[in-house]
């Protein structure tokens, strides 16, 4: 159910959505809703959203936010993550709190995934 005044939806541009489906099926177990050709939507990952078919890609270099996945298991999801096709662009660093990595999908976003600091 939406929230007043809260974040209820995210929506990404993808250079290739056909690439940008399989990767988050294969890496992440999403599975979408096809709305026509340009536009792919997920709903169940935390936060609902979609995928529109453009030639920009979401990249903090250029100023985007940053969407930033949890996982258990910060070594098993980074391989996970190449083995779909993504590429790493930050290698797994520490911060206060926990650990993460940078990476772009095959339609050219960038995302992170953090985890809990290890013991």
């Amino acid at each position: 159910m939406p929230r007043h005044e809260k974040i209820d939806y995210v929506e990404y541009p993808s250079r290739d959505l056909e690439a940008t489906k399989r990767f988050f099926g294969d890496a992440f177990g999403w599975t979408f809703e096809d709305y026509g050709p340009d536009y792919i939507a997920f709903s169940g990952q935390g936060l609902d959203g979609g995928f529109y078919r453009s030639g920009l890609a979401a990249r903090t270099e250029a100023g985007s936010a940053l969407v930033v996945l949890y996982s258990n298991d910060l070594e098993a999801t980074l391989r996970k993550v190449e083995a779909a096709g993504g590429t790493i662009v930050k290698p797994v660093f520490s911060f206060p709190g926990g650990r993460r990595f940078h990476f772009t999908e095959p339609g050219g976003n960038e995302l992170a995934v953090w985890s809990e600091p290890r013991e």
